[in-house]
């Protein structure tokens, strides 16, 4: 039906859109195809995907299967599973992506499950390179590099998977860059119908009712950030944060370490567990800079390093390094601030 050994992408879709971490997938696929040699595809699967291929085929896909069925939407695990198991099963891809949402993460390892083919969570890079087992001797060329921290932060971790397809792995929204390759471009689109990769059974839970609450918090989008970690100390201090980021018109964020001890909320959290950001300035008090927080913000245009410890590691990435107290130098910025933006 296609060329076998392609690199495909799961496209997520909602309210007419394909998410942006499905965008960013499939400019780095795209890339990595480029490297290999090979073809860059998608997979989509719901209801109303008239002209979705439009959104895509810019990225640079050259195959888009799509499946349109009402039963599709929303997202339920069984069909969406199945759809990808057997069309895989087909067409042999040699390497998978997905985002690492609510629906990558219940995709991803049943998918990985019933292919044995091993599965990669909550990558920060993937690269192709050529691998030799220690073992055996064997050399093995164009794997896909998996690369994440492992071991609490303190080792990367590059991933292979020698034998097993397709190689498999996700990624969370923001790590990768979203670029459109051509907005001409053109592939072929393939309609596939559901039930010939379903069973009548996958089709037994039926949502009735679905609310999907939008956060309040846009990191993402937000310029200037004002970014927390441990080091600020108290819940208290974390209100000169946000009385700096008002200040600035910025968004706070934090770091796990000040999620867990409860002074700002998950949703706030930069870092391997949270978000991914680029803003053009990147404020972090009292954060130390463990690598899975760095690996959010790392791509920040500029970066000033509020800390106490001047040889905390993420003076190494700041550009600015003002040695201090929070609870001291933000009171003096504010003002300061303040007074200029009149």
């Amino acid at each position: 039906m296609a060329d076998k050994n392609n690199l495909i992408v799961y496209c997520e879709y909602e309210d007419g859109k394909v998410a942006d971490v499905s965008l960013e997938l499939l400019t780095k696929g795209r890339q990595l195809a480029d490297k290999l040699g090979i073809k860059l595809e998608a997979v989509v699967a719901g209801d109303n995907l008239k002209d979705i291929e439009k959104q895509i085929f810019p990225y640079g896909v050259d195959t888009i299967y799509k499946v349109e069925d009402a039963r599709l939407y929303p997202y339920t695990s069984l069909p969406h599973s199945s759809i990808l198991i057997n069309l895989f099963k087909e067409i042999e891809p040699r390497i998978a992506f997905m985002g690492a949402t609510s629906i990558g993460r219940d995709l991803g390892p049943r998918v990985s499950s019933a292919l044995h083919s091993g599965l990669t969570a909550d990558c920060t890079s993937l690269e192709i390179g050529d691998y030799t087992d220690a073992k055996t001797g064997t050399e093995y060329k164009d794997l896909l590099y998996q690369i994440r921290p492992a071991f609490g932060g303190n080792i990367v971790a590059t991933i292979v998977n020698p034998e097993c397809r397709p190689q498999m792995a996700t990624v969370r929204e923001g790590v990768m860059k979203k670029e459109v390759r051509d907005s001409n471009y053109t592939g072929k689109v393939v309609d596939l119908k559901a039930s010939d990769y379903t069973s009548p059974e996958d089709f037994v839970v039926n949502i009735i009712d679905r609310h999907v609450e939008k956060s309040k918090v846009n990191l993402k989008g937000s310029p200037i950030i004002v970014a927390g970690g441990y080091g600020v100390g108290s819940k208290e201090n974390f209100e000169l944060l946000q009385q700096l980021a008002d200040t600035l018109g910025a968004e706070v964020g934090a770091s796990r370490a000040a999620v867990d001890a409860g002074w700002v909320e998950h949703e706030r959290q930069i870092g391997q567990t949270g978000v991914t950001v680029r803003p053009k300035l990147y404020i972090a008090c009292g954060i130390s800079g463990q690598i899975q927080h760095i690996a959010g913000m790392q791509d920040s245009s500029l970066i000033i390093s509020i800390n106490s410890d001047p040889n905390a590691p993420i003076n190494t990435i700041a550009d600015v390094v003002i040695t201090g107290k929070v609870e001291d130098v933000l009171p003096k910025l504010i003002k300061y601030y303040k007074k200029n933006s009149k």
